[in-house]
């Protein structure tokens, strides 16, 4: 008789009583969510349950959102989920402060009760937007190390305007994915769903068939930071550092970029120049191949004038890094600062800023650039975040050690649990073979004395 395939896997991690028990469990967790931590999230279900969603496919839709939601993990630091339920009317059934724990959420997520009345699908983003995500209902403050991520699942034509009310919502930093049921208006799901919408929009011929999504949605909630991150550039202008040696700094920017893995779910560059006044360049996701985002960097054109760093980094804080100007939600943010002098305003207060809302900050320095200015720019430890050169033409080898500070970050997702875990089985099956063999060794032992 074969042993239960959860007892073979104690045999062979050779467990026995509770100890099998327990690492039995967490291998279990382990498999559910996926072997990898899922990004910390605020997310919100925004469920259609108007008159054409029949009761058994709702059921349905309820057994899709507990699948997903047994693949996350939930917790008060780590994903909070809400769900917010509409017809004609909008209700809240679970706020994001409501359930800590993936048993408390399920059994409330079995007890919503459709509405069966009209399609009201504008008013529940609204809802969303206004309600579901406010830190009075249990929403986090934003941070780019906090994911907000709405999932709205719809099987009609809204009765009211969506377009709008969604743009709003993304432009908070809400990403949102639209899934469509059977009849569903697909002009709709894309004037909801974020970009890029191949990967924000979602059909299924009818509600039987939605669980098919779940994978998909346990998957997108695991993105680690070494696959996607928004990286902005911010250099300095300013006449001091002349025509000749511009042209060395755009060299160096692209450089950088040669280090990067850039693409439309990688990495994503903006280039922001300042001098007295702060010019954009390009935005974050504007050009997502390396040729396109080389050749935008060569076309920047010198400012001259002044060196208001203050100004820039303001800039950055406040428009750079946010929804509007190209930044992804839940993704790492990295600021690279260049200057060659002392800031001709106040740098402090945006600095400090920068940091605390979680950006990576890089701070480089030539000629006569302020060692003390770069520090209080940096992140820390500031001995790896800040870089000087007295000569344009040795930023080079400043190039090769920021990259390899971009590139080798510790993986907040922790992907590297399904290799931990075979090697563990391997480690345990080497064991267990020689319990096997001295085993047989003991039986050969006790026929010999038996004949």
């Amino acid at each position: 008789m074969t042993p239960p395939p959860t007892l073979l896997l104690a045999l062979m991690l050779g467990l026995t009583g509770a100890q099998a028990t327990v690492d039995l469990r967490t291998a279990a967790a382990m498999a559910a969510a996926g072997l990898c931590k899922t990004r910390p999230t605020d997310l919100v279900f925004i469920v259609d349950s108007s008159r054409s969603v029949r009761p058994s496919e709702f059921e349905q839709v309820k057994v899709f959102l507990a699948k997903v939601i047994e693949g996350l993990d939930v917790g008060p630091n780590a994903t909070r989920v809400g769900v917010v339920n509409y017809a004609s009317r909008v209700k809240n059934e679970v706020s994001l402060k409501t359930h800590r724990t993936k048993a408390g959420l399920v059994k409330a997520v079995t007890r919503v009760e459709p509405l069966s009345t009209g399609t009201m699908t504008g008013l529940a983003i609204q809802f969303a937007l206004n309600v579901a995500f406010s830190e009075n209902e249990g929403g986090r403050a934003k941070s780019p190390d906090i994911s907000k991520v709405a999932i709205i699942v719809t099987d009609g034509r809204p009765q009211d305007n969506v377009k709008d009310v969604a743009q709003r919502a993304r432009d908070a930093g809400i990403e949102i994915f639209a899934i469509g049921v059977g009849r569903v208006d697909m002009s709709t799901l894309k004037q909801m769903a974020s970009e890029p919408l191949d990967d924000h929009v979602d059909y299924v011929e009818s509600y039987s068939v939605i669980e098919k999504l779940t994978k998909k949605f346990q998957e997108a909630f695991c993105a680690c930071s070494n696959s996607a991150t928004d990286v902005v550039f911010l250099i300095d202008g300013s006449k001091s550092v002349r025509p000749e040696n511009f042209e060395l700094v755009k060299k160096w920017i692209n450089q950088i970029v040669d280090k990067l893995d850039v693409s439309d779910t990688k990495a994503h560059v903006g280039l922001v120049q300042y001098s007295s006044l702060v010019r954009q360049e390009f935005p974050l996701g504007r050009h997502n191949n390396k040729k396109d985002l080389k050749e935008a960097v060569k076309k920047m054109a010198y400012m001259e004038r002044g060196t208001m760093t203050g100004q820039a980094l303001r800039y950055l804080t406040d428009k750079s890094f946010s929804a509007g100007h190209g930044a992804r939600p839940g993704v790492s943010k990295v600021g690279i600062v260049f200057t060659d002098g002392r800031s001709q305003d106040y740098i402090g207060e945006a600095a400090k800023k920068a940091k605390e809302m979680g950006f990576k900050m890089y701070a480089v320095g030539v000629g006569n650039a302020v060692e003390g200015e770069l520090k209080e720019i940096a992140s820390e430890p500031t001995g790896e975040h800040y870089f000087y050169t007295a000569d344009f033409k040795a930023m080079t080898q400043i190039a090769k050690k920021l990259q390899i500070n971009i590139c080798h970050e510790e993986d907040p997702c922790e992907c590297d649990s399904l290799v931990k875990f075979q090697k563990k089985v391997e480690e345990a099956l080497q064991a267990l073979t020689k319990k096997i063999e001295n085993m047989s060794k003991r039986i050969a032992v006790l026929e010999n004395k038996i004949v």
